[in-house]
């Protein structure tokens, strides 16, 4: 039962890797040279890349064949979508290196505009789309196995003795931030907001980490497939996966205090300029926010933008928990600047 994670995962990497080399060596073939491809393939068939994190197989996998239907119905037009997931940090990084990519969709606003300051995307990118260019939403939760022999409930409980945490790095991966702000924000209510005392809850969470992945997907396997660490640190979407593939083997522990995780969309201006995709790389962004896609949304553990799809998957969700948000830190850049920049709080803590 169990290798079913390591086998969606395996193959899911390995189709990506098959893809975009596809993609390297002429993928975006429609468009003739000095042409555009989104003109020319009226009635043929345009292909784009969308480089995004590591949870979203499933959810773009089901995404993008509605998409693909739709556009068809609405232009004529047939639409291939080549996919590639990895730690979000990892995949700006390989975007600014030169991988295509049409659109990203990846964990949180800074990775996308490291990809900005490439001079790759047009600024002001952050509000071509509602709601700050997020689509869907999620929180940081615990997954534990049943029976919670640990007795893990809040964010005090990952720093006792003998404790094995699961949770990736933040310098690869955007999970892995989101989960360390939200930690940071418990220690800083905790404490009353003395420094010294977070740094200290911080750096014994941290040691208590048994295995630091490059990205969430991997920290899921780690703590499913290889069955280590008593609670892995989690996207609320991908606890809520796991949780329904083997019933009965897992829990979901909602702590008193999380983060709302803002994953963001964007077109990589220049590359869909060049590969002639502009609009068909906007329209295919654009329709996450349709009915149609908020469902599906909702369906794969995301919290859709849309307040009234919300409430029709609420039952997936801890809506009670009390969140806060990047702008509690500053916003992106600041946190980033403060907490995962090299030399930051996070290098200081962990010993870096």
């Amino acid at each position: 039962m169990k290798s079913k994670v390591f086998t969606k995962a395996t193959i899911a990497m390995a189709m990506a890797a098959t893809l975009m080399m596809g993609a390297g060596c002429g993928a975006k073939g429609a468009a003739p040279a000095g042409g555009s491809s989104d003109a020319a393939a009226k009635g043929g068939t345009v292909t784009i890349t969308n480089v995004s994190y590591d949870p979203t197989r499933e959810l773009y996998a089901a995404y993008n064949e509605e998409f693909k239907k739709h556009y068809k119905e609405e232009t004529g037009t047939d639409v291939e979508i080549i996919q590639s997931h990895g730690g979000s940090g990892g995949q700006a990084r390989s975007v600014v290196e030169g991988a295509e990519a049409d659109v990203v969709t990846l964990a949180l606003a800074h990775d996308i505009t490291l990809v900005e300051q490439a001079g790759l995307i047009d600024s002001g990118w952050i509000s071509e789309f509602d709601r700050d260019s997020s689509p869907y939403t999620s929180t940081i939760v615990f997954l534990v196995r049943k029976g919670n022999e640990k007795d893990i409930h809040d964010w005090d409980d990952l720093i006792k003795d003998g404790v094995g945490v699961i949770s990736p790095d933040p310098k690869s991966s955007g999970a892995a931030c989101w989960n360390f702000l939200a930690a940071w924000h418990y220690a800083d209510l905790m404490t009353g907001g003395d420094e010294a005392q977070i740094k200290d809850f911080m750096a014994k969470l941290y040691a208590n980490v048994v295995v630091m992945d490059s990205g969430a997907r991997g920290a899921t396997t780690t703590f499913v497939e290889n069955g280590q660490g008593d609670v892995l640190v989690s996207w609320e979407n991908e606890a809520i996966a796991t949780a329904a593939e083997y019933p009965g083997e897992y829990e979901i522990v909602s702590p008193s205090i999380s983060i709302l995780a803002q994953p963001s969309v964007a077109v990589v201006d220049e590359n869909a300029k060049k590969n002639g995709t502009e609009q068909v790389a906007h329209d295919y962004l654009a329709w996450l926010y349709s009915d149609e896609a908020q469902n599906i949304i909702g369906e794969y553990g995301y919290r859709p933008s849309d307040d009234k799809a919300l409430q029709k998957y609420a039952d997936k969700f801890d809506l009670n928990m009390e969140l806060c948000t990047i702008n509690d830190f500053g916003g992106w850049d600041n946190a980033y600047e403060v907490y995962f920049k090299d030399g930051g709080v996070f290098d200081e803590i962990y010993g870096g």
